[in-house]
């Protein structure tokens, strides 16, 4: 038969080979592929010349894809090969592509020498290992469950980290010599003592901002003195321990989210439980009385800088003298204002060494999950602070109307 090409196919076990035609050269250029079909196995035989004119149907004898489940492995025979050209290896590639999308192992078996060399030289020549399956996508359904299923976990983790710390702390009250005071102290000055520079450039800032905003509508009735009852008012009771913690949620809480997530990761933490101690005595009882400590001493100070930028912009453009600016403040504020700013700044400050802790806990793995817990621990804690603000600004306008 010249110029033509005969297919036989047997359907018997899923059996199919193929026969190419003679070309119009002197020397006769057939191909076939044979395949054999089993259940873990596609086997391939493929014989004779394989290249530009033979190459077309025997692609087109290949499977364009495999049945599910697909077999393991795909066992290409190469021992009839008598010539392969670059053409010709398509054939390799064919395969090399159907074991990829459906994660088999393709296996090249007695492959001629000249032909080794070709498919070594296109690098095809190595084994073919199956990538994992991907997952399907979830629905918005099942990504619902899923994350509430993780909220409802960390739930649970989060309310007995809380157990565990408020019976650690009320142990403290029996036995105050399990404290480790010199660990809390270095607490002490880094989360109070490093942050007095940035909380007193910004609350110095907050406050002349107020004072300068509030100046230019205050100025048109004529009650300049004003300025210095709403910048005292406002920082005293809100702006002043707000800003505050969430500058200490920023230095601080994201600090102590790394340093427990750190010890997670290196096994520290399982080292002390190993050793019989109470790793919440040792990391979380000295953060969280620091913080309580120092948190409302800083918002003491941000309040006096804030008053110090309003009193600059009432001396230097309001025609204030120092003496009635101070004077007006201090009939504005109260005693209660005071302690109501520095009882707000307790409990931020609990929030936060709680959620850092919390946070640093969680990690699990490597670098990439103490970064996502930091992260976590400040915005966790800026949201809390603010939720909890405006709680206690209804109960006060309620309580002290």
């Amino acid at each position: 038969m010249t110029n033509s090409w005969a297919v036989d196919e047997r359907h018997t076990l899923g059996y199919i080979s193929a026969r190419f035609p003679k070309t119009r050269s002197t020397m006769p250029e057939t191909a076939s592929a044979h395949i054999s079909v089993q259940p873990d196995c596609l086997s391939v035989r493929l014989s004779g010349d394989l290249n530009l004119r033979t190459i077309p149907a025997v692609l087109k004898t290949l499977p364009r894809s495999l049945s599910h489940p697909a077999p393991k492995e795909i066992r290409a025979d190469l021992s009839d090969v008598a010539r392969m050209d670059d053409c010709g290896a398509l054939v390799v590639v064919h395969l090399d592509r159907l074991a990829r999308e459906h994660g088999c192992r393709l296996r090249l078996d007695n492959v001629p020498e000249a032909v080794h060399e070709l498919l070594s030289f296109l690098h095809l020549d190595q084994e073919t290992v199956p990538t994992p399956a991907k997952r399907p996508t979830p629905d918005i359904i099942t990504r619902f469950g899923m994350k509430t299923m993780k909220v409802l976990d960390q739930a649970e983790d989060h309310v007995s980290f809380v157990g565990e710390t408020t019976l650690t702390l009320l142990s403290l009250v029996r036995h105050p010599g399990r404290l480790r005071l010199g660990d809390m102290v270095g607490y002490m000055h880094s989360v109070g003592v490093d942050a007095l520079p940035i909380v007193g450039l910004i609350s110095f800032l907050l406050g002349l901002i107020m004072a300068f905003m509030s100046a230019v509508q205050l100025q048109q009735f004529g009650a300049n003195i004003y300025v210095a009852s709403l910048v005292a008012l406002s920082m005293v009771r809100e702006l002043g321990p707000i800003m505050t913690a969430i500058i200490v949620a920023g230095r601080s809480g994201s600090a102590f989210a790394a340093e427990i997530g750190t010890m997670k990761v290196s096994e520290e933490v399982d080292a002390l439980i190993t050793m019989g101690f109470q790793p919440s005595m040792f990391l979380v009882a000295p953060k969280v009385i620091a913080s309580v400590l120092v948190v409302p001493l800083l918002a003491l100070y941000s309040n006096l800088f804030a008053i110090a930028g309003g009193l600059l912009i009432g001396v230097s453009t309001l025609d204030l003298t120092p003496n009635s600016y101070m004077q007006q403040t201090m009939n504005t504020l109260t005693i209660f204002d005071v302690n109501w700013g520095l009882f707000k700044s307790a409990i931020f400050a609990l929030l936060i060494a709680t959620v850092g802790c919390f946070k640093g806990y969680q990690v699990r793995g490597g670098a990439a999950s103490v970064g996502q817990a930091t992260t976590s621990a400040v915005v966790t804690s800026i949201f809390l602070i603010i939720l909890v603000d405006s709680v206690l600004a209804v109960v006060l306008r309620y309580w002290r109307p």
